[in-house]
């Protein structure tokens, strides 16, 4: 199976991209009869997978990139009625030869011409091609006014670089097939291998999974600043991109999302609508600036579920919500000025382990980036004491086996300090005992067993809940 995917620009380089996988197993499985959408953030490298996916697996391929696509192409989407005049039509404005049923045609950035997802169901049913699309914002209401969604459309999310691929990419496959050799077998790695991987994810931490910065970091012989430079320019386009949401709550959106690093750095790390100059009764009114801030895929929502005992979504509170970031390397640049991270020395003091508060909010926050890139919705706990007149149990995040019948739930505590305390968790063990499955502690530390309590290393969370929740 082909796996690399070059990413463009001055200097040829490889990431390997899981989703590649996924994109043979779409072709062979559904052979033209269904058109395959990827959804993501901007710059998470989309249309690039998307292209070298066509460039491996089919005798040609065309790429309309619809930011640019010529009054030509645009045009052409008119009449649907004659594809052979259509298809005439793009293999000559691209250049490129069209076989039949050995052909792949990619809509990039399908979200700036709905236009042409509307079509999909009329491209499909002729079958003489596969169709990929590739969109951002893909679901935001003004993208998808007047047109009907296409059934013959099946939809896939693709997420930033995850830890896993980072770690092939900086040059360490034999290292991560290491820890995951240690999880099978439930031991901790050699002390001298584990400060190694720490260090890496320490490094992951910073950088993060944007392509562009990954390739700046590693160009640059380990430049955080440079990566950084990469990760302020696409902070810039998503403020873009919330600027030209709809009128009537974009200045919302954008209050939000400036304020995520305040928001995390406090200890509830809750959405607090007063900081926003607003009162909390006025929740209802940033409902849809959270959702387009979740389903833009740049932050990950977190809900607060009032009763764990049955499942999630039915004990939703919708006004008690956490907002990270959707990649933990973008936090990092959206948290701290240029001259706050040269003068303060951040990524010093984190890499040598010596930031507290703010290394706390980035470990949580990329805990729920790899919860998140494994298809799960977000979900914390608190129980509040009137006596103490606090909270007196604060579990960061909740998964289940999503049964109906045998519901069983994995609470998560991250902890950034290698000091700590599992009060937490023992008090939630007490109240919902029966419908515990495995309580896990994510630590810096080696992995070890506490009391029933599996503690674990970060790097190797996605692997531990990857067999609980199979």
């Amino acid at each position: 199976m082909v796996y690399n995917v070059l990413y463009k620009g001055d200097i040829a380089m490889e990431i390997k991209r899981k989703i590649y996988s996924k994109l043979l197993k779409w072709k062979q499985e559904t052979n033209g009869s269904k058109a395959l959408l990827i959804e993501g953030a901007r710059r998470i490298g989309k249309s690039t997978v998307a292209e070298e996916f066509g460039r491996n697996e089919y005798k040609s391929y065309v790429l309309i990139d619809f930011n640019k696509a010529s009054n030509t192409i645009i045009k052409a989407f008119d009449n649907l009625n004659d594809l052979d005049t259509f298809f005439q039509i793009i293999s000559l404005e691209m250049n490129v030869r069209l076989f039949k049923r050995e052909s792949l045609i990619i809509f990039d950035e399908i979200q700036r011409f709905p236009q042409a997802r509307q079509a999909i169901k009329y491209l499909v049913e002729d079958g003489r091609y596969d169709y990929l699309e590739t969109g951002s914002l893909i679901s935001i209401k003004e993208n998808v006014e007047n047109i009907t969604l296409p059934s013959e459309e099946r939809k896939i999310r693709m997420y930033p670089v995850d830890f896993e691929e980072f770690m092939i990419y900086m040059g360490e496959e034999l290292l991560f097939e290491y820890i995951k050799n240690c999880w099978d077998k439930k031991k901790p790695l050699d002390e001298k291998m584990h400060a190694k991987v720490m260090y890496l994810f320490k490094e992951y931490l910073l950088v993060g999974g944007m392509p562009q910065a990954l390739k700046a970091y590693k160009n640059g012989n380990k430049d955080f600043y440079a990566a950084d430079v990469e990760k302020r320019d696409i902070l810039e386009l998503y403020r873009d991109d919330i600027k030209k949401a709809a009128k009537r709550y974009n200045s919302r959106v954008s209050a939000l999302f400036e304020n995520i690093p305040g928001y995390l750095s406090t200890h509830e790390k809750k959405v607090v609508l007063s900081e926003l100059g607003e009162s909390n009764r006025s929740f209802d009114r940033y409902d849809e600036p959270l959702f387009w801030l979740d389903d833009s895929m740049i932050c990950n929502l977190c809900y607060r579920c009032t009763d764990p005992n049955v499942g999630f979504a039915l004990n939703k509170d919708d006004s008690y919500v956490k907002c990270y970031m959707g990649d933990t390397g973008l936090l990092v640049s959206l948290a701290f000025s240029e001259n706050e991270l040269s003068s303060s020395r951040l990524y010093q003091q984190i890499m040598n382990d010596k930031l507290s508060l703010n290394k706390g909010m980035l470990y949580e926050n990329m805990i729920a980036q790899m919860i998140t890139s494994m298809g799960k919705k977000l979900y914390f706990y608190t129980k509040y004491n009137k006596e103490k007149h606090r909270n007196d149990i604060e579990i960061d995040f909740l998964l289940s086996n999503e049964s109906k019948t045998n519901l069983k739930v994995f609470p998560i505590e991250v902890k950034s300090s290698k000091n700590y305390s599992a009060t937490s968790l023992d008090k939630f063990k007490e109240l919902f005992g029966k419908k515990i499955a495995t309580p896990y502690i994510v630590h810096p530390k080696n992995f070890a067993r506490k009391d029933n309590i599996i503690c674990i290393p970060p790097y190797m969370i996605c692997a531990a809940l990857s067999d609980d929740l199979e």
